[in-house]
């Protein structure tokens, strides 16, 4: 691959967050910031339960859909499975392991650094949700910079990891399903929640939602 790829990628990934959100899909990453506020908000039949419940569907759908697309990019990559794909699948491949295995090599760490990245990338992403505006263009303009930055950081986004890893598996990458999970999704998924959660949901809903009584002059 050419040097200047990544910088590419990072300019172009975002236009399918901003394709999401436009078209008001469901983010594991936004849900985890979102969906807690309305119980915290005492709204009526929001339960504990529901929550975990809409996480769990939010993650089955995402991860079916990124492992479909997974399937579909590996699928024309190799003509069918009748190529090794080349420069790129090798690549894939490498980057797969350098994101689980290198991870591992450091232990606990190098877990908490997985960690940590999903938390920095839900707090970036989630701040530019469809709160910011009101208007498609203004959500696109919002969204672009942050999207960008989290991707070309190296921050852990769960949903990317869905698809990232199966595809990397497929291409040829020497990890395995346990190395996946333990050493990349687990700690994303959850480094995800705390990110956006506590450091973009309960913020904006103190800050912006629930407000102190109005006090009256004497």
């Amino acid at each position: 691959m050419k040097s200047g790829s990544p910088i590419l990628g990072a300019c172009l990934f975002p236009v399918g967050f901003i394709m999401l959100y436009l078209m008001k899909f469901d983010l594991l990453t936004g849900v985890f910031t979102l969906v807690p506020l309305a119980w915290l908000d005492k709204r009526p039949g929001i339960t504990p339960g529901q929550i975990l419940r809409n996480w769990g569907l939010v993650f089955l759908g995402n991860f079916a859909g990124a492992m479909t697309t997974a399937f579909f990019v590996s699928f024309i990559l190799t003509y069918g499975y009748n190529t090794d794909g080349g420069a790129l699948a090798a690549k894939v491949a490498s980057i797969g392991e350098s994101r689980t295995l290198g991870y591992q090599e450091h232990g606990a760490a190098g877990w908490f650094t997985i960690f940590i990245r999903g938390m920095l990338c839900n707090w970036m992403v989630s701040m530019v949700g469809a709160m910011i505006s009101t208007s498609a263009g203004a959500k696109m303009a919002a969204m672009w910079m942050p999207v960008m930055l989290f991707f070309f950081m190296g921050f852990e986004h769960s949903i990317v990891n869905m698809f990232l890893f199966p595809f990397s598996m497929i291409m040829g990458g020497d990890f395995t399903v346990y190395d996946y999970l333990v050493w990349n999704e687990i700690p994303t998924v959850l480094g995800n929640l705390v990110g956006g959660l506590f450091l973009v949901g309960l913020p904006l809903y103190l800050t912006h939602v629930k407000t102190s009584p109005e006090r009256k002059l004497a």
